[in-house]
């Protein structure tokens, strides 16, 4: 079997989907880092900026990575569509 078009507007979502759960455990990764820094960092002005932005970052870091993954999985259908029918496509191996 091989695959000669993807659904360019599938593609995107299904890539944006991925890159938003990216995002999130990436942004989960820096709240965690950013209250560390925060903890050790009490004695200073504003301790609490630092953890503020890390918990910002759990609700942005998906949005913008889910973004992107939406328009890069965009472009890569296309691009693949129009690959596949010079080249032939992929060739899968189900059973």
């Amino acid at each position: 079997m091989v695959v000669k078009r993807v659904g360019v507007w599938s593609f995107a979502r299904m890539a944006g989907l991925i890159y938003a759960i990216i995002g999130f455990i990436a942004g989960v990764i820096i709240a965690f880092v950013s209250f560390l820094g925060a903890l050790s960092a009490a004695a200073s002005e504003l301790p609490f900026v630092g953890a503020l932005l890390g918990v910002g970052a759990i609700f942005l870091l998906p949005i913008f990575y889910g973004l992107i993954g939406l328009v890069v999985g965009g472009l890569v259908g296309l691009v693949y569509n129009a690959l596949a029918s010079v080249v032939g496509g992929i060739e899968l191996e189900l059973e």
